[in-house]
């Protein structure tokens, strides 16, 4: 059972007094017991938020025991996981803080701390920063992955998420999940948006200006759909804003809902939008928020010159400092604030003469225990739900055991899906693609329909039963691997392991394409075979739309037969020469 505010707040405060918490962590506390009071520093503050995923309300989040680096990204942030990743960052084990950044001890640690975001507390939390310091001298940031991946997002087409954010106060945001919706969906969601939605990254396409759709166009000089930059001024500073959404969202995503526009990492055009604006607008710093993905941030910050902070997004690393990268005689600091809500980042900087001095940070779990809801944001929340309760609300089955997707392979609610997939479809095998969005649901906790559309909420949601050779299987598993393991950042989406069901394979994450996947055996203990053919049942094509049920239709039948969620076994690949990688804990 977790306490209450009042007791997590002592228990803080006695923590704090025998000096448990690390002087250097999330909080500077002026009081014990105070995680949230942050000294105010320089004369420029932004707040920054990423991948909430729709998550309205306070939810369970486990941080992944699996987030391997390779090659150059071997040991380094942010491919650090349990008690590696408090020793890089000098966290000290048993504490709240271990329990915000790591997997370490999770489930008896949710049981103490209890859950986390939730808008109607990070709203609280982001009014007490800004107030503290100084509205006008304040910007709130969101790095996209906003308004997907939730039921009440796929039934408002994101509208939801719109609404929740303009009474947040985002004031300048850019996206990813954004564009799964269909074109005119996007354009209007963002005209009811208050803030500015900034993308340097999307043009549109030959075709489309040859028939004539440029209405949308932000500069037809440059052919760019969005506006790339905003300049704020704040704090006697003029601040440049430049947005940069995710550059492969026509290769993960479907290119069908957004025919019009194309997309990449284009960091010459980025570079080159830099040097203009440093060279004509007078400006003293100049920030990117990104949706790269960190290891893409990190590169880009290698290749561009000129950027003094990437506030970045969509790999989930709630990483509790900056990385420095150092690039051309100057300096980038590389953020990145996790996901689901959990985090609030704290940038102050010291900003004068046309540069930046000095910083200070802050990476703020928010626990909805210790941060009171506030009452305007929890009535919104509740509006906007209220058509929705009996779908969301309905009781599954009950889970036997930690329910979790986080990672770079199989988590427990992942092979649910899969379960279900085989099951229902009545299929050999199963594939669910490897997306690091998904809440979790702690041993004991009743599964609902909404907990299933936290894991499952997309807007091509539907499966398919198909027969597929084995030689098909492993091109399959070895191109999603290349993408997560490739050496060269920009090589790689962001994404973790495609999930599989019904069978199990040895994986090298240190080979090349094409050698990572060995020894794929069933179930029965037979290999499978390059020239036979299977019965394979998936969701979420890229491509054309399938033809099958709705996946959190398929995993509802599959609950609601068990009643009992029950995992006999964890289709999770035999790694091998990864012993002793920093980004792997507790895997068996």
């Amino acid at each position: 059972m977790s306490m209450s505010r009042r007791e997590f707040a002592q228990l803080l405060g006695l923590a704090g007094a025998a000096g448990i918490l690390p002087v250097q962590g999330f909080a500077a506390k002026k009081q014990p017991g105070d995680l949230y009071e942050v000294p105010n520093f320089g004369n420029v503050r932004l707040l920054h938020m990423t991948d909430c995923h729709a998550q309205l309300l306070p939810i369970y989040f486990r941080e992944p025991n699996v987030n391997l680096g390779i090659a150059g990204a071997y040991g380094q942030a942010p491919h650090l996981v349990g008690d590696k990743l408090l020793q890089h960052f000098g966290i000290q084990s048993n504490t709240l803080e271990a329990h915000a950044f790591s997997c370490m001890n999770y489930e008896s640690a949710a049981g103490k701390y209890g859950k986390v975001g939730g808008f109607a507390h990070i709203k609280t939390l982001v009014n007490r920063l800004r107030q503290s310091y100084g509205s006008e001298n304040t910007l709130l940031l969101d790095g996209g992955d906003t308004w997907q991946g939730s039921g009440t997002s796929f039934k408002t087409r994101g509208m939801d998420m719109v609404r929740a954010g303009n009474d947040l106060g985002v004031d300048i945001m850019t996206g990813h999940w954004e564009f799964t919706y269909h074109q005119e969906e996007i354009l209007n969601n963002i005209k009811a948006f208050n803030g500015e939605f900034l993308a340097q990254n999307v043009f549109i396409t030959e075709d489309a200006l040859f028939e004539g759709a440029d209405e949308y166009i932000h500069d037809e000089d440059s052919g760019r759909v969005f506006k790339p930059y905003t300049i704020k001024e704040m704090g006697g500073a003029r601040i440049a804003v430049i947005g940069q959404c995710f550059p492969r969202t026509k290769i993960a995503n479907p290119a069908r809902f957004i025919p019009d526009w194309t997309f990449d990492i284009y960091d010459d055009n980025l570079q080159e939008l830099i040097d203009e604006i440093r060279a004509n607008e007078g400006v003293d710093a100049v920030i990117v928020l990104s949706h790269n993905g960190m290891d893409v941030d990190l590169e880009m910050a290698r290749r561009v010159s000129g950027i003094d902070a990437i506030l970045g997004g969509h790999t989930h690393d709630g990483m509790p400092t900056p990385t420095i990268v150092k690039n051309n005689g100057g300096k980038t600091l590389v953020c990145n604030v996790g996901s689901n809500g959990k985090f609030v980042g704290v940038m102050d900087l010291d900003v004068r003469g046309g540069k930046v001095h000095d910083f200070r940070y802050r990476l703020m779990p928010v626990f909805s225990e210790l941060l009171p809801a506030d009452p305007q944001m929890a009535k919104l929340i509740d509006d906007i739900r209220a058509p929705y309760l009996g779908w969301l609300n309905e009781e599954l089955a009950v889970a036997d055991e930690l329910m979790f997707r986080r990672g770079n392979f199989n988590g427990t609610f992942d092979q649910v899906i899969c379960n279900a997939l085989n099951e229902v479809n009545d299929a050999q095998i199963s594939l669910s693609p490897g997306f690091r969005w998904g809440t979790t649901v702690l041993k004991g906790q009743t599964i609902t329909m909404e907990h299933v559309l936290d894991q499952t909420c997309l807007t091509y949601p539907e499966t398919y039963v198909r027969e597929m050779k084995g030689e098909e299987l492993k091109l399959i598993l070895e191109d999603v691997a290349d993408n997560l393991f490739n050496p060269d950042p920009y090589l790689q989406s962001g994404g973790d392991m495609v999930r599989v069901g019904g069978f199990d394979y040895v994986c090298d994450p240190t080979k090349s394409i094409g050698q990572r996947i060995s020894e794929m055996t069933l179930d029965n203990g037979q290999k499978i075979d390059a020239a036979k053919s299977y019965k394979v049942s998936g969701w979420a094509t890229v491509g054309s739309r399938s033809d099958g049920a709705d996946i959190w239709d398929v995993v509802g039948e599959y609950l609601r037969d068990h009643k009992v969620a029950k995992i006999e076994k964890l289709n999770t690949p035999k790694l091998v020469n990864v012993a002793g990688n920093p980004g792997l804990t507790d895997y068996s």
